[in-house]
């Protein structure tokens, strides 16, 4: 039966039928109130002359019906489809509060930090492997074109070894001078206590020529130079440069990569080695004008007790940090996104990565060279 609704009170119950949509609401929320009170609990109800239905008229009829009697649907109306009878319950659950999202339960303080610390852990280890493949990505291309000269990218190996080698110069000659000059300060302030003051020539030959010297320039050419790859080929990226690159069957490692680890690994020794001679000589001004030695004592001290070892084991840190550097700026430029935004924070984590890993293996160097006696 379809139609107008109807709702027909007798001795028994209640018999509903026709049409209960929100064409009939007005008409149907008035009978609804007047009937919602005056029907008992025990009292049957038949809607086997239910016609159309929707969430309006479900709604009055939960509203008339309660929810206990549509809890038992199935038995009072056996008759009624299943696509209604799921609708009216449905409508009762929502109504009765049941289908409120609740918000999950806060979690202890421990239980975040832990969640934290394997979230930055899980992004520590897929950083490594990323790291990895592309220094064998750019190991194997560097294979690849030593023995063929003539795809050798001469001139943009000249362009980023002035930028990463002679403009660097200035700043690493004089930052060295003065952490020199502070070093040989304050060890012959505590060496003088004991009538050492001399020994402040081998304080300062040693801590330049194995660690500061190598050490310092590292970690200026991390925050000078990575920084500066990583926003080129971000740029690039962003532009959509690399895709043109790769669309006319050119390698962007090949192109992009090489010349700038090429050019790391030429002028990071080079400025090693400024930089161990501008340290010493800010050693030797400090001996000179503070505790009298002279600079040809100071000299003769350095070739008595100063090893050869030394300065060997300072140079040979120095291509290890260049391509270490020189990698992990490009692979963070390769994965700028597209955005302004993107090619900052990438930069900023080039240079991050680049000071972390040259400090750790600075270390891990020193320990093992120490423990081998060299």
């Amino acid at each position: 039966m379809s139609g107008a609704p109807s709702i027909d009170v007798h001795s028994s119950g209640l018999s509903i039928a026709g049409d209960w949509t929100l064409a009939h609401f007005g008409e149907l929320r008035g009978r609804v109130a007047a009937l919602r009170d005056t029907l008992l609990p025990g009292q049957s109800v038949n809607l086997d002359g239910l016609g159309s239905l929707d969430t309006a008229g479900a709604a009055l009829l939960v509203e008339l019906l309660g929810n206990a009697r549509m809890a038992d649907l199935d038995r009072l109306a056996p008759h009624l489809p299943s696509e209604r009878r799921a609708l009216l319950q449905a409508v009762a659950a929502a109504m009765a509060g049941d289908g409120e999202v609740s918000s999950p339960p806060r979690q202890s303080a421990l239980v975040e930090l832990l969640g934290r610390i394997g979230a930055a852990m899980q992004g520590l280890w897929e950083q490594s492997l990323a790291l990895l493949g592309f220094i064998g990505l750019t190991l194997s291309s560097m294979f690849a074109i030593l023995l063929r000269p003539r795809r050798w990218r001469v001139t943009s190996l000249v362009a980023h070894l002035e930028q990463s080698g002679l403009d660097a110069v200035p700043i690493v000659a004089l930052l060295t001078f003065l952490v020199g000059a502070v070093v040989a300060f304050l060890g012959a302030t505590i060496l003088s206590d004991f009538g050492a003051t001399i020994y402040t020539v081998n304080l300062v030959a040693f801590s330049f020529l194995r660690e500061f010297g190598v050490l310092l320039t590292a970690i200026l050419m991390a925050g000078r130079t990575a920084s500066a790859f990583t926003a080129q080929i971000g740029s690039m990226k962003a532009n959509e440069e690399i895709d043109a690159i790769r669309t006319l069957g050119l390698s962007p490692v090949e192109l992009l990569v090489l010349p700038r680890v090429f050019a790391l690994l030429i002028a990071l020794p080079l400025l090693t080695f400024i930089a161990m001679l501008s340290g010493m000589v800010g050693g030797a001004v400090v001996c000179a004008l503070a505790l009298d030695i002279s600079p040809s004592m100071y000299l003769s001290l350095l070739q008595e007790n100063i090893e050869l070892r030394h300065f060997l084991v300072g140079m040979g840190k120095a291509p290890l940090f260049a391509f270490l550097i020189a990698v992990i700026g490009c692979l963070e430029g390769f994965k700028v996104t597209g955005s302004a935004q993107s090619v900052g924070e990438r930069t900023t984590s080039s240079v991050v990565q680049s000071i972390f890993v040259v400090i750790v293996l600075d270390a891990v160097a020193a320990l093992f060279l120490m423990e081998m006696g060299w």
